[in-house]
């Protein structure tokens, strides 16, 4: 079973499910061509999808298309139905830095077919991520700076507050369709930039007061 850790305490969690938001930032809306939701567009990556900092991605040979996504991840601490807004932060337990990885060409394909594109975003490696970092060191998760580098290049530069939902609304709004419990970890988003990544690139990928996160692909 996969366990995540809080930096600097004795307190670890067994992941249970990881909850992805999609479209959450305009300029990623409209690099990708697609339609402004009305409501969140949620799915879920399985547990053996992370892959831990330092570790190395491995793309599938099926796909040609790998794209970065850097992406603050919350950490439920406290369970939860229909939260609130308002008692929404009260039920985290830490954040991270992750990378929510998308084999775009097998996304489009699915899409395009009309049929669900989970293999697209829940192979083994595609959610990489460092160590939460106790949820009070973040003053407030909607106003920090977020930076991918590949191969020393800046990729990907945002700031959350540029989240069409913030940590609070997301929290409220995907709980009221998942129980969210112990364990559990929600992607909020990416901002504009994603690219594809190919074998021997080194992502770096930053959030500030959060910490660092370092891959490499295969």
């Amino acid at each position: 079973m996969h366990q995540v850790k809080i930096k600097g305490t004795d307190q670890s969690y067994p992941v249970g499910k990881i909850v992805c938001l999609g479209r959450n930032y305009l300029d990623h809306i409209r690099e990708l061509g697609n339609k402004v939701p009305d409501r969140a567009v949620i799915f879920v990556k399985p547990a053996s999808s992370l892959l831990a900092d330092g570790g190395t991605i491995q793309i599938p040979s099926y796909s040609n298309a790998c794209h970065h996504e850097l992406e603050l991840a919350l950490l439920i601490g406290t369970e939860g139905k229909n939260i609130p807004e308002g008692q929404a932060l009260s039920h985290l337990a830490g954040y991270a830095v992750a990378l929510d990885l998308t084999l775009r060409d097998i996304q489009d394909e699915l899409k395009s077919k009309g049929l669900p594109w989970e293999i697209a975003k829940g192979f083994d490696t595609s959610c990489p991520l460092s160590e939460f970092v106790p949820a009070a060191q973040v003053e407030n998760p909607n106003a920090i700076q977020l930076t991918l580098k590949v191969n020393g290049e800046i990729r990907q530069q945002a700031n959350t507050a540029q989240m069409m939902r913030s940590v609070e609304e997301i929290i409220a709004e995907v709980s009221s369709f998942y129980t969210l419990e112990p364990g559990d970890i929600i992607l909020t988003g990416t901002p504009a930039g994603v690219s594809r990544i190919q074998s021997g690139d080194q992502l770096e990928g930053e959030i500030e007061q959060v910490g660092t996160l370092k891959v490499s692909v295969a």
